[in-house]
């Protein structure tokens, strides 16, 4: 027999990214299958990360990385205004927000998070052994928009609360919460407790009520914001993610980081990424575009499009919607269902290039 596990890993669920993506490659022509189904930027990167990958030195490829991706971070501190003491890397968002919960959460502690929330939340409560607790989200009736209910996240907290995980815009419903909100919330949380604000779709925003975390870390101690290169700069692929905080909470999160996690490629890409915000603009626009045209016509059809600020949408078809994405799939078009996230009458669609979103359309159609 294999040796156990530790108590909180046995009851863990693993995350769940979905269908089996290469499996289903292999069984469709190229070209035919339209991947809508795991948020990604189907426009794909700068031109300018593309030429500096081909140029880079095969050094880049058989030394090991800045362990500390100094380029990078001070590229970042220029960028978003802060320290360069401020930043950690990560092989993504999803790592820090794992790294988050190992570094201040344990047995006994609770950790706080929405109802509909990002699905890594409760994994990394869950790996810790810490207790979660949910905020019941708002908008649970098929009139209203399922999203964070900040007071009743605040509520949610107590003496024994070490991590609060919020998301803004939120996966996987794509719904918000303003600047008066957030700001309401930070003054209810206790010192004790560690607010992180995960921003993966900040590059898609363009509501103006909508919060820059970063502007708010230097009043807030407390607060950690994360953010990833995978969606808005479209370099999913070479898993890389960021997180702003005090500079003690970096220091922390610093001793048990992987030495080497950010790779040498990754850290070229990611600063050509932030030197073309031309791109970012334009993908921006061509996303809300694309939304509003899929949204629309999904609407019309008498289906619940959630408003979104991000490069997805989620659609409520009142009944179990297991059916739909298996016509979907069917037909070479692959959705993600939300049956996982407690949402078995939603499915998530990313926004995808125009032809993309004909073939989905054309797939509701038939």
């Amino acid at each position: 027999m294999a040796p156990r596990p530790t108590a909180p890993v046995a009851a863990l669920r693993a995350y769940d990214p979905g269908h089996d993506l290469p499996a289903l490659r292999l069984r469709h022509p190229p070209g035919d299958l339209v991947e809508l189904g795991s948020n990604e930027n189907s426009y794909g990167p700068s031109p300018r990360v593309m030429e500096a990958l081909r140029a880079a030195p095969p050094e880049e490829v058989f030394r090991y990385p800045d362990p500390l991706g100094l380029a990078l971070r001070r590229a970042l501190s220029t960028k978003l205004g802060v320290d360069a003491e401020q930043i950690v890397l990560g092989n993504g968002s999803h790592e820090l927000l794992m790294l988050v919960a190992q570094c201040y959460a344990s047995p006994g502690d609770e950790v706080v998070f929405s109802e509909f929330g990002f699905a890594v939340f409760p994994i990394a409560t869950a790996a810790v052994g810490a207790a979660p607790r949910a905020a019941r989200a708002r908008g649970l009736d098929d009139a209203m928009p399922r999203g964070h209910d900040l007071d009743a996240v605040a509520a949610a907290i107590g003496p024994r609360t070490k991590l609060v995980y919020l998301a803004n815009p939120n996966n996987p419903t794509g719904t918000w919460f303003g600047r008066d909100a957030l700001a309401a919330l930070l003054a209810r949380v206790p010192e004790h407790a560690l607010v992180v604000l995960d921003e993966a779709y900040h590059e898609y925003v363009d509501a103006l009520e909508i919060p820059n975390g970063v502007e708010l870390v230097a009043r807030h101690p407390n607060l950690l914001v994360t953010r990833t290169f995978s969606k808005g700069y479209g370099l999913a692929g070479l898993r890389l993610g960021y997180a702003v905080g005090h500079p003690e909470v970096i220091a922390v999160i610093n001793r048990l980081r992987e030495s080497f996690n950010a790779s040498a490629l990754a850290l070229i890409a990611a600063r050509e990424a932030l030197e073309d915000p031309h791109h970012v603009a334009l993908i921006r626009a061509k996303t809300r575009a694309e939304r509003d045209r899929v949204g629309g016509v999904l609407a019309s059809a008498g289906f619940f499009v959630h408003p979104s600020q991000t490069n997805f949408l989620l659609i409520d078809f009142h009944e179990p919607a297991g059916a739909i994405e298996a016509k979907l799939l069917a037909r070479g078009v692959v959705v993600r269902p939300m049956g996982g996230y407690g949402l078995p009458t939603c499915l998530r669609i990313s926004v995808g290039r125009p032809a993309e979103n004909d073939r989905l359309l054309e797939a509701f159609g038939a």
